[in-house]
C-alpha cells in the first residue's frame, strides 16, 4: 500500500477552495444565464446552500470512518470484493466524466480564445505533462504548492473583480424573479452538480490524510464556501456587465469580462494575465482528480506504490480529452442532459446508500449483542 501522507487543515481548506472554483469559473455563468436569465446569481446562491448540505453528508460519512479513504469505506460497508468492484467502477467512470472533460475545456478555451492556430492536442499534452509531474510528486507537494499559489490566485481574483466593477449596470439584473422561482431550481441544480458534487473524491484524502482531524470538517466547509462564493460573484458580475442574453450566448463569459477591463488608455488587454487565475484552479482540480484516482486504484489492487500508474493514466487523460466531445454542441448537450443525473447518482444517492448500509449494520450488530446478552 502507498505510504500514508499527512497534510494540515489549512492546506485542505486551500485545496477545497481551489477545487471548488476549478473549471466552473469558465463554464458555469453561461449555462446558468441560459436557464435563469437575470436571476442566475440567485440560483448560484441557492446552489451554494445546497452544496453545503451535500458537504455535510460527506463530512458525516467521513466522521464515521475517520481513518479510512472512500475506497476503504466501500470495502468495509459492501464487503471486500463487492467494495473493490464498486470502487473500481466508481473511479473509472469518474475519471472519464470529470478530469477528461475539464482538460477538454482547457484545450478548447486556449484554442478558441487565445492561441487559435495551435492544435488542441498540443495544448492538452503540455498541460497533462504538468499534471502528471505534480501527481507523481504526491499530495504533500501538491498541498504546499496550493499554499504558495493561493495568495496569487486571490490577488488576481480581487483585481479582476475590482477592475470589472466599473462596468456594471444594475438594470441588467432587473426585474428580479421576473419568471418566478421556477427557473431558479434547474439552474441551482446545474451549479450544485458541477461545483459541489465532485467533492466526493476529496473523501480519498479527507479526513484520513489530515494531521488535525478535529479541525478538518471546519476547514473543508470554509474552503468550499470561499470557492462557492467566489463563483457567485463571477456569475453576478457577468450578468451585471453583459446582461443575461449576451452571457448565455458566450461560451466563456468570465474571460470576456476580463477583456472589458480598461482603465483609461493605459491598463487594458490584460485578459491573458487574468487567465493565469483560471489555469491555477484548473490545474488543482485536474491534479486532485488524477491523484485520487491513482490512490484509489492502488488501494483497490493493493499496490505497494501508486507512482507507476500516473504516466499511463496521464496518457489516457490526453487521448480521452480529444475524443470525449466530438464538438461543442455535443458537449453542451452532455453537460445539461447527462452530467446532472450522473453526478446525482454518484454524489448524492451513492453516499446516501453507504450511510443507509452503515445504519443497517449498526442496528443489526446491536440486535445481535442484545440477543447474546
Amino acid at each position: 500500500m502507498p505510504a500514508q501522507i499527512k497534510i494540515s487543515a489549512r492546506q485542505i481548506m486551500i485545496i477545497s477552495a481551489l477545487f471548488t472554483v476549478g473549471s466552473a469559473i469558465l463554464i458555469v455563468p453561461s449555462g446558468m444565464a441560459l436557464v435563469a436569465k437575470q436571476d442566475a446569481w440567485i440560483a448560484a446562491l441557492v446552489g451554494v446552500g445546497a452544496g453545503l448540505l451535500i458537504l455535510y453528508m460527506y463530512s458525516k460519512l467521513a466522521a464515521l470512518y475517520p481513518e479510512m479513504s472512500l475506497v476503504e469505506m466501500m470495502e468495509t460497508l459492501l464487503g471486500k470484493w463487492l467494495g473493490k468492484t464498486v470502487g473500481f467502477l466508481f473511479f473509472t467512470l469518474l475519471f472519464i466524466n470529470a478530469p477528461v472533460p475539464v482538460l477538454f475545456y482547457l484545450g478548447n478555451f486556449m484554442t478558441t480564445q487565445m492561441i487559435p492556430e495551435t492544435p488542441i492536442l498540443a495544448v492538452n499534452i503540455l498541460f497533462a505533462l504538468i499534471i502528471v509531474f505534480a501527481a507523481r510528486l504526491g499530495l504533500e507537494v501538491l498541498a504546499r504548492s496550493a499554499e504558495l499559489l493561493f495568495p496569487l490566485f486571490t490577488l488576481l481574483y480581487i483585481s479582476f473583480v475590482g477592475l470589472v466593477v466599473s462596468n456594471i449596470k444594475l438594470e441588467n439584473v432587473q426585474p428580479v424573479l421576473e419568471a418566478g422561482v421556477g427557473p431558479i431550481w434547474p439552474a441551482a441544480l446545474s451549479f450544485f452538480s458541477t461545483v459541489f458534487i465532485p467533492h466526493i473524491i476529496l473523501l480519498m484524502i479527507f479526513p484520513s490524510s489530515i494531521n488535525r482531524s478535529d479541525q478538518t470538517r471546519k476547514a473543508f466547509f470554509i474552503g468550499s464556501l470561499i470557492g462557492g462564493l467566489m463563483l457567485v460573484v463571477v456569475v453576478a458580475l457577468t450578468i451585471l456587465v453583459f446582461g443575461p442574453d449576451l452571457t448565455a450566448r458566450n461560451i466563456y463569459p468570465s474571460y470576456a469580462l476580463a477583456k472589458k477591463i480598461s482603465i483609461g488608455n493605459f491598463l487594458q488587454r490584460i485578459e491573458a494575465i487574468m487567465a493565469t487565475m483560471w489555469f491555477i484552479s484548473l490545474f488543482f482540480r485536474i491534479t486532485l482528480y488524477m491523484h485520487t484516482t491513482v490512490t484509489a486504484i492502488a488501494q483497490i489492487f493493493c499496490l505497494k506504490s501508486d507512482q507507476q500508474l500516473v504516466l499511463p493514466l496521464g496518457m489516457l487523460l490526453v487521448i480521452l480529452s480529444i475524443i470525449v466531445y466530438p464538438n461543442v454542441p455535443y458537449q453542451q448537450t452532455y453537460d445539461t442532459k447527462t452530467w446532472i443525473p450522473y453526478s446525482l447518482s454518484i454524489g448524492l444517492f451513492f453516499p446516501l446508500l453507504l450511510l443507509c448500509i452503515h445504519g443497517i449494520r449498526t442496528i443489526w450488530s446491536k440486535k445481535k449483542t442484545a440477543s447474546k446478552g
